[in-house]
């Protein structure tokens, strides 16, 4: 029987996760951030120096106040902007005091407001340095080259999947997903298009499966109003983690839903509210984010979940195949000049009209 997942002492009601504006910080911690850190890995290795500033927020985030929470948020959110911003210009910009942004630089340990606009600096200088290392690493090679690199580093990112990724909970997310009455996928971002290709092939495969999708922080909460312990959610989400994803994930867990998460370490926030963890290698050391580990598990759990519907993937196959021959979809969109009579019943149209 799974267990349900340890929760903050300190409630925070549902209004709280509707309004509060946050995208990559976790909103509670209960581990230490050794275990639970944001994690932006450069050729395979974390910089932990360049995450101190996000560890620290991990760390003080249940205990801060609603306002510092805000600024969490927004400097989570914006932090190339509010490296550039005096305190008081920063609490403006929050809608807090001067002296609520002070004391937040205090309760993450820095000696001051200057010490911790240094420490933003410092992140903004490390993205600075991940582009001069896609320079440095991409810039020089020919269109051949970076196409023979980059396949290489793909190959090489799946056969790494192949090694870590728990072969046990990948059984255990298909019977999870299989047994579930619905199944909600969430993926923003870059993640989205994974989602997007999970939600459309398991459509095929069964029923009741929900693609949660975003227009305002709102939406996400109204999709999974029904949501309960018979069901399943299947979140995605890799660095720069969405805040979104990881609040989707801890409302089904609090409506004991179970919890499934396809993320990049299995120090990723994403497993904090998960029960079942499947780890796929990406890439975030240049501008473009490698999904090919990440759309091969989602391949996987399809197959996998293709061979347990055998018999209702079948029908649902045939019944499509009736339907693109009846209406002419998924294949050339032209009316043929002599048997369009059964198709499109053009004869009886004439006849009934005529």
């Amino acid at each position: 029987m799974r267990q349900k997942q340890t929760r903050r002492t300190e409630h925070i009601r549902s209004d709280d996760l509707l309004n509060e504006h946050v995208d990559h910080a976790p909103r509670r911690l209960e581990i230490t951030a050794s275990t639970a850190h944001f994690s932006y890995f450069i050729n395979g290795e974390c910089d932990m120096a360049t995450n101190d500033l996000r560890n620290r927020i991990n760390e003080q985030y249940r205990s801060m106040s609603k306002g510092q929470r805000l600024i969490a948020a927004f400097i989570t959110d914006h932090y190339d902007q509010a490296a550039f911003f005096t305190a008081a210009e920063l609490g403006e910009q929050v809608g807090v005091s001067e002296s609520t942004v002070v004391r937040f630089a205090f309760s993450l340990g820095y000696k001051g407001y200057p010490e911790f606009q240094k420490a933003l600096s410092a992140e903004v200088q490390k993205e600075l340095n991940s582009a001069d290392r896609m320079e440095t690493s991409y810039g020089r090679l020919s269109d051949s080259k970076i196409l023979n690199t980059m396949l290489k580093a793909d190959r090489d990112r799946i056969k790494k999947t192949m090694e870590q990724i728990d072969g046990s909970a990948f059984e255990q997310a298909v019977g999870m997903i299989a047994d579930a009455r619905r199944v909600y996928v969430i993926g923003l971002r870059a993640c989205g298009p994974v989602a997007d290709l999970f939600t459309y092939y398991l459509n095929l495969i069964r029923d009741q499966v929900i693609s949660l999708r975003m227009s305002t922080d709102n939406d996400i909460f109204e999709q999974m109003l029904r949501i309960g312990k018979e069901d399943c959610i299947v979140g995605i989400s890799f660095p720069r983690y969405s805040m979104r994803t990881l609040k989707a994930m801890e409302f089904a867990n609090e409506r004991n839903a179970k919890v499934i998460t396809i993320t990049d370490n299995v120090h990723s926030p994403m497993n904090l509210y998960s029960s079942c963890n499947l780890i796929a290698l990406s890439d975030t050391s240049s501008l473009i984010e490698s999904m090919v580990a990440p759309m091969s598990v989602v391949n996987a759990l399809l197959v996998a979940l293709a061979a347990k519907y055998k018999k209702e993937v079948n029908r649902n196959l045939e019944t499509l195949e009736e339907i693109w021959r009846d209406y002419q979809t998924g294949g050339n969109d032209e009316l043929d000049p002599v048997d369009d009579a059964r198709r499109l019943r053009l004869t009886d149209f004439g006849e009934n009209n005529g």
